[in-house]
Formats: C-alpha cells, structure tokens, sequence
C-alpha cells in the first residue's frame, strides 16, 4: 500500500505545477556536448537538493527520446533504483537530442462507501473505471515536461520543435550553446500560443553545499519571451508552471501544466 500510495504522489507531482514544490524533478546527462557514436548517460530523480539523490526515482514510462531527424531513439539500459532512474542513449546522429519525460492525464479523488478513494488514467479510462454516480468528485487534467538536450557535433533545430501541445520551451538561443556571462533567450508556449506573464525560476546545481538557493525569479514578456543570465558555469535547473481551464473532460474544471529542464552552461 505504502508503494502505491507513494507512486501515485510521484505521478501527481511530476503532472502538477513545480512551484508549489519543495521537491524538484530533473533529468541530468553526463555530458550534453559530445560526437557522433559516443554515449551518455542519463539520471532522473526527484529531489531535495539540486542534483543529489535523496527521495525517489523518475520513472521512465513517458520517456521520448527525440534524435537530430526528428525520429524516436530508444533508451539503451534502462534501470530504476531507490532514489534513481538511469539509462544509456548512442548519439548515432549528427545534431540535437531532445530528452524528455512527457506526462498527460487526469487525477480524480471522490466517496465510496464511506472511503475516500483516488485514482489516474485518461478520459477513456475515467469513463470505464470512475462510479458516475461518485460523491464529493474533483478531478483535474495535467501535462508536463521535463527535459533536457544533448548535441553530437553541430547543434541542429529539428528536434526543438514545439508539438503545440501543454506548456513547452522554444530556445532562441540554442539549448547547448550556453556560456557563463552571456544571457540566452527562451520563448514559452502554452498550446502553440506565447505564454505571457509565466512565473519562471532558474537555480545553479549543488544547492546542497551552499546556504543561498542563488535563484532567479523572472517572468515571460507578451511574446513568451525573457533573457537568462548564468552567472558562472555548471549545471542549472529551470521550472515554470501554470493553470487554465482547458480541460479535454467536462468533470475536469482545472488544466494544470508545468515544465522543468537542466541545461549545462559552459565557461567562456
């Protein structure tokens, strides 16, 4: 039951805005710059301290791998420990990677004989597994991401392409063309359409050294947009979420979406 209970917490959370949480989900590669034929190793976790396994693994269901010609590569090794997840990818292309775990459902919690139950699935699933007749019904629809991107050789465009769907990043500036000292440009969309006015936070790795959380708080302009300073190398972590109530489920009152991704940034 306990193992239940928590899967079904990790599940909620990686669907709901970050935020509100004091626990952070990240995808970390063991390099993000290399060539053609090498091959990295990817961890994910949902921790305390940035990026430090101390709570539970990610696990790696949604996981989509997308290559340099917009193909789907499979994981190579894929493991699921206490406190991680970890898998192997070969940069068999020439170009971008784009790693994610991408998360789309619906979360209901409602009476039955006297108990409160909770479950997850989709709108098909809702239909077949909730009672119509439930008592105290909520429910809510999520989507999120969390990402990360890793280029063999010369970085390409093709893989960073939006699918217009929830709540995604588009770089202006190149994921793994990051270096300490100059900003980058990012652009959010929400369902194809700029983001405007998103809340978003950027924090330098190894927050388990230091007293500072030496975060950035910024937020989107009218076209989605903003500007990131990384003021030294090394690896950061971006989060931003928000609600709407575009819901693909009429019981559903309430679309929350987020986005978490690690980008490395290099010295000068």
């Amino acid at each position: 039951m306990k193992t239940a209970l928590r899967a079904f917490a990790v599940s909620a959370a990686l669907l709901a805005p970050f935020a509100s949480h004091a626990h952070k989900m990240w995808l970390l590669p063991s390099a993000t710059v290399s060539t053609v034929d090498q091959w990295i190793t990817v961890d994910a976790a949902v921790s305390n301290d940035l990026f430090y396994f101390n709570h539970v693994p990610l696990r790696l269901d949604s996981l989509a791998i997308t290559a340099p010609d917009g193909s789907k590569v499979n994981a190579e090794n894929p493991f699921t420990g206490k406190y991680r997840s970890v898998f192997d990818v070969q940069l068999k292309q020439n170009g971008t990677y784009k790693v994610a775990l991408v998360n789309n459902g619906l979360f209901a919690s409602y009476e039955q004989n006297g108990q409160r139950k909770r479950w997850r699935g989709n709108a098909e699933k809702f239909a077949k597994e909730v009672p119509a007749d439930a008592n105290n019904l909520q429910v809510s629809e999520s989507f999120g991401r969390v990402e990360t991107f890793v280029t063999a050789g010369k970085p390409t465009e093709t893989a960073l392409k939006p699918a217009n769907i929830g709540l995604e990043l588009i770089p202006l500036t190149h994921p793994n063309d990051l270096y300490a000292g100059e900003a980058s440009k990012f652009r959010f969309l929400i369902d194809g359409k700029p983001a405007a006015n998103l809340d978003v936070v950027v924090q330098p790795g190894g927050t388990r050294y230091r007293n500072e959380q030496e975060e950035q708080k910024l937020k989107t302009d009218a076209n989605g947009e903003l500007s990131v300073n990384w003021p030294v190398p090394g690896m950061y972590w971006l989060e931003t979420g928000t609600e709407d109530q575009k819901t693909s489920l009429k019981q559903a009152k309430q679309r929350r979406l987020s986005y978490v991704a690690t980008f490395e940034v290099l010295p000068q």
